[in-house]
Order: C-alpha cells, then sequence, then structure tokens
C-alpha cells in the first residue's frame, strides 16, 4: 500500500462525498471513516486552497509543513484501534486536522508541535470548532508530551529512523503506537503494541513518505 506524498501535480477539484466515497472503499474501519466524514477538511488549509481540500493529496500549511493525505491520515487512525477510551497523544499537530479525527474517536487528544505559528493556528481552528477534548501545546525538548502520560495511543505524524525510546516510554501498556519510520525520503509505516510486560510486537502497515520528526531521538 503506497501513500504519494506529492501536491504538484493536481488531479482537479473533487467533492466531499466522492472522498468519502474512495475511503469507504479503502479504509477497514467504518468508524474511522464517519469520524472524517464529521471532520471538515477545508477549514484546515488555507482559503485559496479549500477548492482542493477533498482531494486525496496532501497540501502545503506553510513552514515546510503539509495537512497530510486523507487515506493516510484513515489509515493511520485506523491502525491505532481506538475504541472511544482512550487517551491519545498526537506528535505533530502540524494543522490540526489529525487531531480532530482522533478527538470524534478518542476520550482525550493532547496533540504537541515545534512551530509555534502552527501551534496557534491549530488552537484556533480547533476552537472554532468547538473541540473541547483536544490540547494543542507547544513541543518541547523531549518528544511528545511525557507530563501528560501514559497514553493508550500515541500517533507520530513526522517520520523518525525509528521509533523513540521516550515515545515508547510514554506508550501505557496494552497501548499502539503508530509512526513512519526509515530514511527522510521514504518510510514505512510502523504498528507497535506494548505488551504488559513493556515487550513490544511491531507491524509493518506499508510505505509512506512523511516530513522529518525533528528533535532527540528522531532527526537532529
Amino acid at each position: 500500500m503506497g501513500y504519494p506524498y506529492d501536491f504538484d501535480s493536481p488531479s482537479g477539484p473533487v467533492t466531499r462525498d466522492e472522498l468519502l466515497r474512495f475511503l469507504r472503499g479503502t479504509i477497514p474501519d467504518r468508524r474511522t471513516v464517519e469520524a472524517m466524514a464529521a471532520v471538515p477538511r477545508d477549514q484546515f488549509v488555507d482559503p485559496e486552497l479549500r477548492p482542493f481540500a477533498w482531494e486525496n493529496r496532501p497540501l502545503p500549511i506553510g513552514h515546510g509543513q503539509t495537512i497530510s493525505q486523507p487515506e493516510i491520515v484513515g489509515a493511520m487512525t485506523a491502525a491505532l484501534r481506538l475504541s472511544g477510551r482512550e487517551r491519545v497523544l498526537e506528535v505533530g499537530s502540524g494543522s490540526g486536522y489529525q487531531a480532530a479525527v482522533l478527538a470524534e474517536l478518542a476520550r482525550e487528544v493532547v496533540t504537541v508541535e515545534r512551530i509555534p505559528e502552527l501551534v496557534a493556528r491549530a488552537a484556533a481552528i480547533l476552537a472554532r470548532l468547538g473541540y473541547v477534548n483536544v490540547e494543542v501545546r507547544q513541543a518541547g525538548e523531549i518528544l511528545g508530551y511525557p507530563e501528560g502520560g501514559p497514553y493508550e495511543a500515541i500517533l507520530v505524524a513526522a517520520a523518525a529512523p525509528e521509533a523513540p525510546e521516550a515515545l515508547l516510554g510514554q506508550l501505557a501498556a496494552g497501548g499502539r503506537l503508530v509512526i513512519p519510520v526509515g530514511s527522510r525520503h521514504e518510510q514505512t509505516l510502523m504498528r507497535i503494541t506494548k505488551g504488559t510486560d513493556g515487550r513490544t510486537i511491531r507491524e509493518d502497515l506499508g510505505p509512506c513518505r512523511f516530513v522529518p520528526l525533528i528533535g532527540r531521538g528522531a532527526w537532529p
């Protein structure tokens, strides 16, 4: 399964209903698609890009970052296997779109972002849309947000050379970490499940391409 990272080759405007129809045939988890149907992706991009908001591709949000492709948002969300009771950590808030999708499926979401302008932007959009169960935080020196842990699920929206120990340490027993792992240019999406004995089970979910995760335990 591949997730192209390319917003230079537009496919033309696509409607919300067309995108959702595509996702229903691609994402195996019905609850995830329902959550994505409830989130207005067009509100998380700049006005001039809103005609393209329902295309299945990433779009730029400034500062060298993107709002992720809907298909990969759905795949990563479904891979967390959320039941609705979890406290979830997202690393890499970006636009805030992924956090909103998670908020539709989880009890509480903490999302961290290293770029101050994106922190403020994501917090403002999420507040305006009424997401009271999302807490947006400025990223610190340690990856994640250990003060709020442990978390039953962690989603990392940027790529690391390997799963950072700092994030594994914030994962509760039985919790799932979904993260792109690999080089700066090509990665594999991994699901890492932490057992009650502290051991981990790693599953390869297919190729992907993400911007690099910056911080101790990831890229400098």
